[in-house]
């Protein structure tokens, strides 16, 4: 055995031998849901008042004005960090949508209130304005018979049109809610972005949110209570440099980025083999001038995903370990120059939780998927519904209907098969949840 492995290996063993019942813990990645009795009622009742059957007829004849808008807010470019532009086409459809206000956030948020009649209480409905694709990425919309193609047209623009149809549904109709409903473009939930937008929503330089509902991901009826918890670093190794003849012997970074890779990989593939679903992934990698440079810099991006805290804290430190173990063994093995440092740097941080089903916001969109004839599932998603699942928040995501694949890839595509149905699902659980005024 290499004299370098024995103390990592040590720590390993050590860490998971006194972690062990933290990861004997299997969770489902989803289940169908029971739906109270007295919510089905609520439901049903409200899908007989005039006024919700008047909104959504208005959703169906919205139907070719949303594809049109899906295709033009897609072919906007919107890489986290660069939202500015869509987020000014979502605010001005906002307004024109007839929210009483529409502003946007220090952080770039898009924000329309709907005021309610008592406004004791908020209640949003969340697309995200980000996609995860740079801003060269062409972003124009394919035909091909009736179904288009282009990235980021479901993940989250989808999300974003259904925010419009339902506040213009509500403005058809005049539904009067109880509380007040906040319509939001959100910045910065892919990749890089870690949230930022909804993190500003729900910290203490906003107003209060009491119910939160994220549009996100894909099928009708597809529900998640449940927030997967995410870390994720930036690795940078960093040395002298220089001609890889000339300076032979030098330390060398990508050789010692590689030795972590591979360190890492081992155990880690070891670890996430048993026990709460746990994933890793070493998504990016960077460094070098040219083939016959020793590099000063190389650089890693990792991603870690589990359902359980527990097992996140616990890969992270197989990262950190790994990362040790190949930073001394290279150090070591130089023959001229300085030693190489390391930064590890946390670039993510989606933090995880739950919510019981039967929290009336959770009953109430499992009551209204039941009402469209469909059997509703409770999952785990990384969504914006992380933050306030985490903080305890009455919290759920729902699915963006239709028919879609390929998400966060250049050959996205979506397709319009009765699309409108998750608009008139997402409009009934708004409603059911803010509360609607007697006709």
């Amino acid at each position: 055995m290499n004299p370098y492995e024995r103390p990592f290996l040590a720590l390993m063993v050590g860490i998971l031998c006194c972690l062990a019942p933290a990861f004997a813990q299997d969770l489902e990645p989803g289940k169908s849901g029971t739906v109270e009795a007295r919510y089905r009622q609520e439901i049903e009742q409200l899908t007989k008042q005039k006024k919700i059957q008047t909104a959504f007829a208005s959703i169906v004849e919205q139907n070719k004005r949303n594809r049109d808008e899906l295709i033009l807010l897609t072919e906007i470019p919107a890489p986290p960090f660069k939202e500015e532009k869509r987020a000014a086409q979502f605010a001005k459809m906002l307004k024109e949508a007839g929210a009483d206000s529409v502003w946007t956030d220090k952080v770039g948020n898009v924000l329309a209130l709907r005021k309610g009649k008592n406004r004791s209480r908020c209640v949003a409905l969340d697309g995200h304005l980000d996609t995860v694709f740079p801003a060269e990425t062409d972003v124009r919309v394919k035909h091909k018979g009736d179904t288009l193609y282009a990235p980021g047209i479901g993940d989250d623009t989808r999300g974003l049109v259904m925010v419009l149809s339902v506040l213009r549904a509500l403005e058809a109709a005049q539904v009067e809610t109880q509380a007040d409903v906040l319509f939001i473009g959100s910045v910065g939930e892919e990749g890089l972005g870690d949230l930022r937008g909804v993190k500003h929503l729900f910290s203490d330089q906003t107003r209060r949110i009491d119910s939160w509902i994220a549009i996100d991901g894909g099928d009708l009826g597809r529900l998640s209570n449940k927030g997967l918890g995410s870390y994720r670093y930036r690795v940078t190794f960093k040395g002298p440099g220089g001609h890889s003849w000339g300076a032979f012997g030098l330390a060398n970074p990508q050789h010692a980025l590689g030795s972590t890779i591979h360190y890492f990989s081992k155990v880690a593939d070891k670890f996430t083999r048993t026990g709460a679903r746990t994933s890793y992934n070493v998504g990016r990698i960077g460094g070098g001038t040219s083939v016959n440079s020793i590099a000063f810099e190389s650089w890693m991006e990792v991603d870690m995903r589990s359902e359980i805290p527990e097992n996140l804290n616990l890969v992270d430190s197989l990262l950190k370990a790994s990362v040790q173990q190949a930073l001394q063994e290279h150090n070591s093995m130089r023959r001229k120059g300085p030693a190489l440092t390391v930064d590890v740097a946390k670039i993510g941080d989606r933090p995880s939780g739950e919510l019981p089903d039967n929290l009336p916001v959770v009953q109430r969109a499992m009551a209204a998927t039941a009402s469209f004839g469909i059997p509703p599932t409770l999952g785990r998603g990384s969504t914006n519904s992380n933050i306030p699942i985490s903080k305890g928040v009455p919290a759920i995501t729902l699915g963006r209907g239709g028919r879609s694949a390929n998400a966060h890839a250049l050959n996205e595509w979506w397709y319009d098969d009765e699309g409108y149905k998750s608009i008139q699902l997402t409009l009934l659980t708004l409603v059911a949840e803010a509360g609607l005024v007697n006709p």
